[in-house]
């Protein structure tokens, strides 16, 4: 075999051994696997009548769970309305309301959401979507125990005896159906306030209200006690209007964070301190 031919054989053979390479190196090579980084994107707020804004209706004068000092809103419903903002990624305006007409308001979009100690009935449902409870209350009778110190509890009261109440409140609506027919008169306020001032001038002999707002409320009162709980097993929620139902889920979700991360409890003890949080409303 001469040179040329063996150079030959060289020449192909180096050839082919180029190609192979080639060949290999262009075949997917094989790559340790990781997981895909994702980067978390936030839910944008629910619909509200103002963009970015949470504008909420309240008589602000019903402390201890909402009322205006200094000019700012505080409050037990005030700080769960703006821990619930919070966590939609909204600032909350608050808009003054009466309480007889803060249902049907809210109901025709005069505002987003209802904060007024608002317990949750039939009829109410009939006007506005409430949100899951947030709080237990009872209402309370209250007197004036240096003008009637012989009235120690409903049974007391009778014919021509005069009860106050504040409109459109469940505390008038158990009054009606409980005292009334003992042959009490009331006497309707716009706002509890009101009452209770009444109560101390001694115009009524009795106010029928929430329990907790009754006790703050009577706090700076000459003789004003409360003598009677009544328990009626009502649950406090917040109002929407049913044109809005995704707004009323998401307020539901962040109020079920509320509770479940402690933050419910911090608020609770804040404006009923020495008073146990109820089970339903305790981190699981």
């Amino acid at each position: 075999m001469s040179k040329r031919r063996y150079w030959a054989l060289g020449l192909v053979a180096a050839l082919m051994l180029v190609a192979t390479a080639c060949a290999e190196d262009t075949q997917p090579k094989s790559q340790p696997t990781t997981p895909t980084e994702t980067t978390p994107t936030e839910e944008a707020p629910p619909p509200t009548i103002k963009e970015g804004v949470l504008q909420v209706g309240s008589c602000l004068d019903f402390a201890p769970f909402e009322s205006v000092e200094g000019g700012d809103e505080v409050g037990f419903d005030v700080d769960l309305s703006e821990a619930i903002a919070e966590r939609l990624g909204l600032t909350v305006e608050w808009v003054r309301a009466d309480f007889d007409t803060i249902f049907t308001a809210v109901a025709s979009d005069q505002f987003d959401m209802v904060a007024a100690a608002s317990t949750i009935t039939e009829e109410r449902e009939e006007v506005v979507d409430f949100s899951d409870p947030y709080y237990n209350s009872r209402q309370a009778l209250v007197v004036n125990t240096a003008e009637t110190p012989d009235i120690t509890s409903q049974a007391d009261l009778g014919e021509g005896d005069i009860v106050g109440v504040q409109k459109g409140t469940t505390g008038a609506q158990y009054a009606k159906d409980n005292l009334v027919p003992q042959g009490v008169e009331l006497k309707t306020f716009q706002a509890a306030p009101d009452a209770f001032r009444d109560l101390e001038a001694g115009a009524v002999v009795a106010v029928v209200n929430d329990e907790p707002s009754s006790a703050e409320l009577i706090k700076d009162l000459t003789g004003l006690e409360i003598v009677e709980p009544i328990d009626t097993d009502e649950k406090y929620g917040f109002a929407f209007s049913p044109n809005n139902p995704d707004l009323r889920d998401a307020a539901n979700a962040a109020l079920a964070e509320i509770i479940a991360d402690g933050t419910y409890v911090t608020i609770f003890e804040t404006y009923f301190p020495g008073v146990e949080v109820p089970p339903e409303f305790q981190p699981a």
